[in-house]
């Protein structure tokens, strides 16, 4: 019920309330862009200003590992549940989906545990960095060994949007990985945020001080602004999963959950302390729905974007929003405490 009363939390409510009703309230593109911006650089200078005072440990490369490990596990066993319900390629791109990270779902719990006054590492934020480019990778791959095997067997491949490919006559031409994986890494978003963090560790305690009125008093408010918008998109999404299979809807809810059960047991194995547990819960259950769409779209086009993003936006967000970030820290409080 305290997270129900943040003003942030309220002011997403009042988004997808807004959104449901139909309201003709929106945040300009532009607007909406600058606010995820500066969030992500005051989000880097937090954690670059926190990297500065605690210094390279067996904490910071331990919580770093478990993230790197989580990306990758988390995608792969997605497509393994998956294509069980749907077609390979859709599989594939639901997975990194959800094999990725939301850089507003982790911000926001980030707040959350500053509310509590559970101590965390600043060094998590390059945690998320480090999460958002293996799914898309491994995503990618597999869509290339898909068409081969099509290219191979002589076999049609299914498109969710109704087309079809013959894969002995004229076959989805295969993705280079190496532009992929150059996008993937040169995102802007992705960038601004190592470039902060970068920024934070070089200034150290005097940049702080320069740049509290900018990453710290602005902080909230421009939070509570971007949530607004993201009720307002989540809202507008929800008809987007309509008529899909009841499975992707429970993995839409359950897949999370236990995304961030992996999370905690390494996290138990690795003893890390509750605000890292917590947040390396938070990512592993977070679902990206920008970075990874938008790299989906280009890399598997085989693949129904309405089914990976609609899941991810319309269900899976809200739900980390008002449930997921106050239970999993708890629970982390709970086992890690």
């Amino acid at each position: 019920m305290h997270n129900l009363l943040d003003p942030a939390i309220l002011f997403f409510l009042f988004g997808v309330l807004a959104g449901t009703v139909k309201s003709n309230l929106e945040i300009p593109p532009a607007i909406s862009r600058f606010l995820s911006l500066y969030l992500l650089m005051a989000l880097g200078l937090k954690g670059g200003f926190a990297l500065s005072h605690s210094g390279l440990t067996p904490e910071v490369g331990a919580s770093l590992a478990a993230a790197i490990a989580l990306a990758v596990c988390v995608p792969i066993l997605g497509f393994l549940i998956l294509r069980r319900f749907v077609p390979d390629f859709d599989a594939a791109a639901v997975a990194a989906t959800y094999g990725s990270v939301s850089a507003v779902t982790f911000v926001t719990a980030v707040q959350h545990l500053e509310n509590l006054h559970v101590a965390y590492g600043g060094y998590m934020a390059a945690a998320m960095a480090l999460m958002e480019s293996p799914a898309i990778i491994l995503a990618v791959m597999l869509a290339n060994l898909l068409r081969q095997r099509a290219l191979a067997t002589g076999t049609m491949l299914a498109q969710s949007n109704g087309a079809a490919v013959l894969g002995g006559g004229t076959p989805m031409a295969r993705v280079p990985l190496g532009k992929v994986l150059h996008e993937s890494f040169t995102d802007g978003a992705q960038m601004l945020l190592l470039g902060a963090m970068v920024v934070g560790l070089l200034t150290g305690d005097a940049g702080k001080a320069a740049m509290q009125p900018f990453s710290g008093d602005l902080f909230k408010g421009m939070l509570s602004f971007f949530l607004l918008d993201m009720g307002l998109t989540a809202a507008r999404n929800l008809p987007q999963i309509r008529g899909k299979s009841p499975w992707l809807v429970a993995y839409a809810v359950c897949g999370p959950v236990i995304h961030a059960g992996l999370a905690l047991a390494l996290a138990t194995l690795l003893h890390l302390p509750p605000g890292n547990g917590a947040l390396l819960m938070v990512l592993a259950a977070s679902a990206s729905y920008i970075a990874v769409p938008a790299a989906l779209r280009y890399a598997i086009p085989e693949a129904s974007p309405s089914l990976y993003f609609g899941l991810s936006l319309g269900v899976t967000f809200p739900l980390n929003i008002l449930v997921g970030i106050p239970a999993y820290t708890a629970v982390a409080r709970m086992f890690l405490g």
